[in-house]
């Protein structure tokens, strides 16, 4: 691979423009396929085959209305004081307006719900007064008859004529009352579920808010954009004069912005660590420039492919996270390479090349296992993270592949301009001493480093785990969830319509419950239909009897009278602790003996669903990429302690960054430094997707801080000043490569989507703990204090496995001699200059810029 590399990085440098031209042409490719092809990203998510969904596919057979997605538009008075009879007639009119959108199943009228909720009211009012007055009549009738008989029998035995006559009256009495008495449980039953629903309403008890509900066509998840938009077109372009009205986040998608202020600030502030760590402005921005053209392509070629795969909004954000941030540092850790080779004398077109096989080679290396790790992501079994996985794979193959072909083009354009003049200079003045060990920084010729004391490296090793340990407590409290409304920006209209509804109809409005019932009987049973309304009592009534639960109400019942729907209203939100354990208490509730337990469906329910199937996924998609640590990192090191070491020190900081997480948006510790006013439950897909990423990154970090050890220890250097030296050899890299990520991962910490900032505050605060703790400070302190026993390998295992030479020294080694050659033959580093290489190597000669 080492020396594939090198030919390629060589071919690319004497090509610098057709390999230009080439990625150039890639990305207009990408631009016009997105601009042809793109279509709508999802705003929500759903797993196949979970309870939720079980309920919806019964109800999309029996309720083929009933099965839609459900949209939200709430009202408010401006001066907060009741609607006025126009206004809700202006209202009136748009709700049928909405009614006839393409798309729109039906439009709920608010105003005439609660007139018929009065009506049925006022019905069961008129009801009980009518029963009163009925028992009242019946019980003077009994009275006057009892009184009758009473003064028959005094006056003398009653003969068989008078006696028919008072039992025929008797039995019309009886047979009144007994009517009389089903037609009072009747009303009871009438007037319990009136009760019980009344927790439901469309309109505020102050008449200052109304909620209109719409019914779509087409499920949540597959309902389009454009209906959405043309719905909410309906409300918006004919304002109601002194109202308002806001939309639920069931309706209004928030595109989130690929590129703000605070990403722009998170660049910048990588561009001055590039700065810092190149020299040079020019050598700056060649990582740059790179990194943006990889993310142009990766992300524009993805959403390209929206119209016929369905893709999160979060989606094409997380790739140009993970593209713009590991590609800058792909490409510093070439030219950085490059650079060093510079100036210890190389030339530019043999540097170009040396600098692909060795630096590039890990590159590829390290790509690869962020690559294996997010595919790895499709073994879950959940579409949507698989997905994700996949367009961050995307992502992450074109930055490898620009760092591997156009870095080298443009090193070879750039040619000595790369360095300062001051490092030309000396690099003139050096003349063309090389390491042709290849070791980094010449790190086993360096008699300056110490060993760490055996009390300073246990020292650093019990403050790391300390340090970790207390981070990570705050992970003992996870909870996992899917933001909604109320964690949508304060100013937006999600946001707005949540409170309202919160404020004016309780939390519980905001997510509430369709829950499904199976009935004994069916259409064969001739007394089914009165049988129905008795169940549907009974099982109102259960399910009203729980503690979490504010109101329920029933919907109907099937046409073969064997499944009954309810509506049923939580007292908490979509995300609160409470509306989770009501979800499985339904589904564990038997109403009715011998029909099974309930069925429960809604936004709420299938969040909880998507939160506990990615729960249950997460062990093992850990187990599987431990594992994968474990081999890769056997094959990298040869040693057996290494591998085991650097694992779990990835454990430890993903724990510590879930621990980060849960203690800012859950627990709401500075939420308002980044903008969170309303903390929650972690998003549920977050611990999966960390796993992935976090490993890649952190084996990145300890490939470029352990090689440079296992270097040392095997060109002779004893295990502990190995573990110095190759510390020392790796720490500015791999330094300015953490707070390069940590930067441009920072910056979408602040958008304005909480999905978005807690993956960006996830990965930001993982690499932080993971580069700086981890690799830096307890790799360091447990291999000192194992010595020579970390470098440890069973000689069966070390014939069998395959030599990979990640850093590519022995092409190093190689090309060195070759190149010291070439210099007592030819004076120069490169063969006969030619070409743009040439010119560029003539000029880091003359020291000329």
């Amino acid at each position: 691979m080492a020396e594939l590399l090198y030919r390629l990085g060589r071919t690319s440098a004497r090509r610098a423009r057709t390999v230009i031209a080439i990625w150039l042409a890639l990305l207009v490719s990408a631009g016009i396929a997105y601009s042809s092809f793109s279509g709508e990203l999802a705003d929500s998510f759903s797993i196949p085959g979970t309870p939720t969904d079980e309920v919806n596919q019964s109800l999309k057979a029996e309720f083929p209305a009933m099965s839609g997605g459900r949209g939200t538009v709430v009202y408010q008075s401006e001066d907060g004081s009741a609607l006025t009879e126009q206004q809700r007639a202006q209202i009136s009119e748009r709700v049928d307006s909405a009614a006839d959108v393409a798309g729109v199943e039906d439009v709920i009228d608010p105003f005439a719900t609660e007139e018929e909720r009065a009506e049925q009211a006022e019905l069961l009012e008129e009801g009980r007064e009518e029963s009163d007055e009925g028992r009242t009549e019946l019980e003077e009738g009994q009275e006057q008859l009892d009184q009758g008989r009473a003064l028959a029998e005094a006056a003398g035995p009653l003969d068989e004529q008078t006696e028919a006559a008072f039992e025929a009256q008797q039995a019309e009495l009886d047979a009144g009352m007994e009517e009389l008495e089903a037609g009072e449980e009747e009303l009871a039953q009438g007037e319990a579920l009136m009760d019980m629903a009344s927790g439901i309403r469309t309109v505020s008890e102050d008449g200052s808010t109304a909620m209109v509900s719409v019914a779509f066509t087409e499920s949540q998840e597959e309902v389009s954009q454009e209906t959405k938009d043309a719905v909410m077109d309906v409300f918006e372009d004919d304002p109601v004069d002194g109202a308002t009205v806001d939309f639920g986040d069931d309706i209004a998608m928030a595109l989130p912005s690929l590129v703000s202020a605070a990403e722009a600030i998170g660049v910048i502030v990588a561009g001055i660590v590039l700065v810092v760590m190149l020299g040079t402005l020019i050598g700056a921005g060649l990582p740059l420039a790179t990194a943006l053209i990889g993310v142009g392509i990766a992300t524009l070629a993805a959403m390209s492919l929206s119209s016929v795969i369905e893709i999160a909004t979060v989606t094409p954000i997380l790739g140009l996270m993970l593209g713009l941030a590991v590609g800058i540092d792909y490409a510093l850790f070439i030219v950085n390479r490059h650079r060093r080779q510079l100036k210890e004398g190389l030339g530019v077109a043999e540097s170009i090349g040396l600098a692909n096989g060795t630096a590039g080679n890990a590159v590829v290396f390290a790509g690869t296992t962020v690559l294996i790790a997010l595919l790895g992501l499709n073994l879950t079994g959940i579409g949507f993270l698989g997905l994700m996985g996949s367009v961050g794979a995307i992502a992450i193959t074109v930055a490898v592949l620009i760092a591997v072909t156009l870095v080298p083009a443009l090193l070879s354009l750039v040619g000595g301009r790369i360095l300062s003049n001051r490092e030309r200079v000396a690099r003139l003045a050096a003349g063309t001493g090389r390491n042709p060990e290849g070791l980094a920084d010449g790190a086993a010729h360096d008699a300056g480093p110490r060993p760490m004391s055996h009390a300073g490296a246990l020292g650093r090793a019990a403050l790391a785990v300390v340090i970790l340990g207390v981070i990570a407590l705050p992970a003992l409290d996870l909870r996992v969830g899917m933001p909604d409304g109320s964690s949508q920006p304060t100013e937006s209209t999600q946001y707005e319509a949540y409170s309202a509804v919160a404020e004016n109809f309780g939390e519980g409005q905001n997510g509430t419950l369709l829950v499904a019932a199976t009935l004994p009987g069916g259409p064969t049973d001739e007394a089914a239909e009165d049988n129905a309304e008795q169940y549907q009592y009974e099982i109102a009534d259960a399910i009203h009897a729980q503690d979490d639960v504010a109101a329920v109400a029933p919907i109907g019942v099937s046409d073969d009278q064997t499944l009954a729907i309810f509506q049923v209203v939580p007292v908490d939100g979509p995300s609160s602790e409470s509306t989770e354990e009501l979800v499985h208490t339904l589904r564990d509730l038997e109403p009715v003996h011998g029909t099974g337990t309930l069925g429960v469906a809604g936004m709420a329910s299938g969040n909880i669903d998507i939160s506990e199937t990615l729960s249950e996924a997460l062990p093992t998609y850990l187990a599987v990429v431990v594992g994968l640590a474990l081999v890769i990192l056997l094959l990298v090191f040869r040693s057996v302690f290494v591998p085991i070491v650097a694992t779990l020190g990835f454990i430890l900081s993903y724990f510590a960054a879930l621990g980060g997480v849960v203690a800012v948006y859950q627990w709401g510790w500075l939420g308002r430094l980044i903008g969170l006013e309303n903390p929650g439950p972690v998003l549920n897909f977050l611990p999966t997707l960390l796993v992935g990423i976090l490993f890649g990154l952190a084996m990145d970090y300890m490939l470029f801080i352990g090689t440079g050890m296992r270097e040392a220890y095997t060109h002779g250097s004893p295990a502990r000043l190995a573990v110095v030296q190759g510390f020392r050899a790796g720490r500015s890299v791999v330094t300015a490569a953490a707070i390069i990520m940590i930067s441009v991962f920072g910056g979408f910490i602040f958008s304005e989507m909480t999905m978005i900032s807690s993956v960006g505050f996830a990965l930001a605060f993982g690499v932080l703990i993971d580069a700086f703790v981890v690799r830096m400070l307890l790799i360091p302190a447990v291999m000192h204090l194992a010595g020579d026993a970390a470098w440890w390998l069973p000689k069966w295992l070390d014939r069998i496995m395959p030599d990979i030479d990640v850093e590519g020294s022995a092409l190093e080694r190689d090309h060195a001699r070759e190149s010291t050659v070439a210099e007592e033959g030819t004076g120069t580093g490169d063969p006969a200059p030619a070409g743009e290489a040439g010119a560029d190597e003539a000029e880091v000669g003359s020291g000329r810029r």
